[in-house]
């Protein structure tokens, strides 16, 4: 009797100090759930843990937003991207925004889907990017992930050595992995003295390896006193591979315009053939090129193939069906000529064409070598009773020409230009 006596009082304290502190764990508990759920404290944790997934260093402003009923969201504001102790930053961007499933979240990023992507003023270093995918290890195809209510990119800009695209603007407004999508991209490309404006829209059957695409839009290349607006149109079958990217035949055709001062040269051009692009350089090789101009541009059919990167480089073989009659005449008897005018055409240099292009025309016993500046050549096409000799350096050899009643044989004349140097 006396031993139960003593034990119950023992019980109802021992009972009552479980409880005590199960209470100030849950308080703290408590406590600590809250003080994880304001911004300050959850925007670190998160950026710290997908930057260790990804081997990098992400950094945002202290000022951010967390919404966690309904759909989560997340705002965050001045992200820095960079790899862990390096100083080039891969990505920056004034305001993220993402919003994201609570069955997203739970999957720890199996389930990929994504309510809403929005960036401001991000700026992307794809030199960068390419150096931190290049340390990376290899790994399978990238999961295209679902964005229900799209992606909104604005005042974007990238840049890749001397070349910058600023003022890019995307609207994509929505992402399925199995579905048509299509987005509208704007911008302005620079690079140099050459500007290139753009305003596309880009349709893919679905957002999938060898899936066919599309694309329409406006672009103008500007350069100095001179202005290039065209309507173009690219379709193919588009590959991401570890070499870059392939779109394998690519077909190109565009309704344009060279403009300078009053003058307007309309012409339309068709390009076809395998299109390749890797660390910043595009090649089309083999390639095929129509042209179809009046006035004092061509038509022509030719072969051959296209770089373009930090230069431009263009070597192609054809054939002008007929001399352009607002190009100087040709003396008898190589003007009365009906035989086609077989020509190779080679540039390297600066992206705008401004640098010396070489070009060599036959036609029966006539041989004309030459080089030239292009656009000097089109202002004066455009002068009217300017100089009666091309502004050109050049050869023309013929076993015979008709010149003012004279019939003139074994005949070499040479034009030089300094406006060619």
């Amino acid at each position: 009797m006396s031993d139960a006596g003593t034990a119950s009082p023992t019980r109802p304290r021992r009972w009552r100090r479980h409880l005590l502190v199960l209470g100030v764990a849950l308080a703290l508990l408590s406590l600590l759930g809250t003080w994880l759920l304001q911004p300050k404290q959850l925007v670190p944790l998160i950026l710290d843990r997908a930057g260790k997934a990804l081997s990098l260093e992400i950094t945002a402003s202290p000022d951010a937003e967390a919404r966690l009923r309904g759909t989560p969201q997340l705002i965050v504001r001045d992200l820095v991207v960079r790899e862990p102790g390096g100083d080039a930053v891969l990505l920056r961007a004034k305001r993220v925004l993402l919003a994201l499933p609570w069955s997203s979240v739970r999957s720890s990023g199996k389930d990929l889907v994504i309510r809403r992507v929005e960036l401001d003023a991000p700026e992307l270093d794809l030199a960068a990017v390419r150096a931190w995918l290049a340390k990376r290890p290899p790994s399978e195809e990238t999961a295209i992930p679902t964005l229900t209510d799209g992606l909104l990119v604005s005042d974007g800009r990238v840049t890749d050595g001397t070349l910058r695209i600023e003022d890019v603007a995307i609207d994509l407004p929505a992402l399925h992995p199995q579905r048509r999508a299509h987005a509208r991209i704007r911008g302005r490309a620079i690079d140099g003295p050459l500007k290139l404006p753009f305003d596309l829209v880009l349709a893919m059957s679905r957002p999938a390896n060898d899936a066919g695409i599309g694309i329409v839009g406006t672009l103008a290349f500007e350069g100095g006193d001179w202005r290039l607006p065209a309507t173009v149109r690219l379709s193919g079958s588009l590959h991401f591979g570890d070499d870059g990217i392939a779109m394998t035949p690519a077909t190109l055709g565009a309704t344009a315009r060279y403009e300078s001062g009053d003058t307007r040269l309309p012409f339309t051009l068709g390009l076809h053939g395998p299109l390749r692009i890797a660390a910043g350089a595009a090649t089309l090789a083999p390639a095929g090129i129509a042209l179809r101009g009046k006035d004092a541009i061509p038509t022509l059919d030719a072969r051959g193939s296209m770089a373009f990167g930090d230069k431009l480089a263009l070597h192609f073989d054809g054939t002008l069906p007929q001399w352009p009659e607002a190009w100087p005449a040709l003396p008898p008897p190589v003007s009365t000529s009906r035989t086609p005018l077989p020509f190779s055409l080679h540039y390297e240099g600066k992206p705008d064409l401004s640098d010396t292009t070489a070009l060599s025309l036959r036609r029966d016993a006539m041989s004309f070598d030459s080089r030239f500046r292009l656009y000097v050549v089109l202002g004066w096409l455009a002068q009217a009773g300017g100089s009666p000799l091309p502004p050109l350096d050049g050869t023309l050899r013929a076993a015979q020409l008709d010149i003012s009643g004279a019939t003139l044989e074994g005949v070499e004349v040479t034009l030089d230009d300094e406006a060619v140097e």
